[in-house]
């Protein structure tokens, strides 16, 4: 199987060097040449453009930031699709919303390609690790023939139906991610104004209710102020917007998002959009600042 990646960023890099990892030959592309570089050390080759990699192979990764460069690659600018040949498959692990992923699905099939969207739900970390969980969505036999694959990049691999069902649910995953992690940031902002060792406070709520993988993974950054990014503001606002907007389309109100939503763009507007996203915490002690 001839096998192509564009998009070599923080998570495509490590699920590129996966492929290679398992004895793939894969053939690279990213707008940035440093970045094919760096995964060239494992192996693999260069292509001088997304289309050499379309015309030459039975399999195509796409990790993109956003759902309009998705687009542009694949339909507008690039053209993608109709360089690929019939029968191939194009596997997307960019986070998208479920009308984008339906637009590629409907013009995938026009042209005699498969597609699968498979959303991923760590970070950058796991994909290098290859236990990045993927959530896939397309047609079950399309699935069921390349499962085998997509475990070597990841695990657990999830089936959960349509293309419309994976893209939805990362989207709700990030949704819910986000407003935990801005009630968490409350919560600390409020334990220290009430006189709690924020330190103690953090290892107490592990005995709780409260206890979650935000706390676990963004608890110590925000005690540390260490906001290095794993994942960052822009890309967790980027996530929730498309999550409310996704909300909406299905006229259902997501009103703890719409907050999370809020404070992400506050911390925006503070400059810190290529901060992680535990720097959201910021936002909520300047509120106490600004009223001291």
């Amino acid at each position: 199987m001839k096998i192509g990646f564009i998009g070599l960023g923080k998570m495509g890099s490590g699920l590129a060097k996966n492929l290679i990892r398992s004895g793939y030959k894969v053939m690279l592309y990213d707008i940035n040449p440093e970045a094919v570089q760096a995964v060239m050390k494992l192996g693999g080759r260069s292509a001088a453009s997304p289309i050499e990699i379309a015309s030459n192979s039975d399999l195509i990764f796409t990790s993109l930031p956003l759902p309009k460069h998705l687009l542009e690659l694949l339909i507008e600018n690039d053209k993608l699709f109709q360089a690929m040949k019939p029968g191939a498959v194009l596997i997307d692990v960019s986070t998208i919303d479920p009308d984008t992923a339906r637009v590629i699905a409907d013009e995938a099939e026009k042209y005699s390609v498969e597609f699968l969207a498979c959303p991923l739900g760590k970070g950058p970390a796991q994909a290098e690790e290859g236990t990045e969980p993927i959530f896939a969505g397309g047609k079950e036999i399309v699935f069921n023939c390349h499962k085998e694959i997509l475990e070597k990049i990841g695990r657990p691999v999830s089936y959960l139906g349509d293309v419309e069902q994976s893209t939805a649910f990362k989207l709700i995953s990030n949704m819910v991610g986000m407003a935990n992690l801005s009630v968490m940031s409350e919560g600390f902002q409020l334990a220290i104004q009430a006189g709690i060792d924020p330190s103690q406070f953090k290892e107490l709520l592990h005995d709780t209710g409260a206890n979650s993988a935000q706390l676990n993974l963004r608890g110590p950054l925000i005690l540390q102020n260490d906001y290095t990014p794993m994942f960052s503001v822009d890309l967790a606002e980027k996530d929730v917007r498309l999550g409310v907007e996704m909300a909406e389309t299905i006229n259902y109100t997501a009103q703890f998002s719409k907050l999370a939503l809020v404070h992400l763009q506050e911390a925006q507007n503070m400059d810190l959009g290529n901060k992680d996203a535990a720097a959201v915490y910021q936002t909520f002690q300047k509120k106490v600042e600004s009223k001291s």
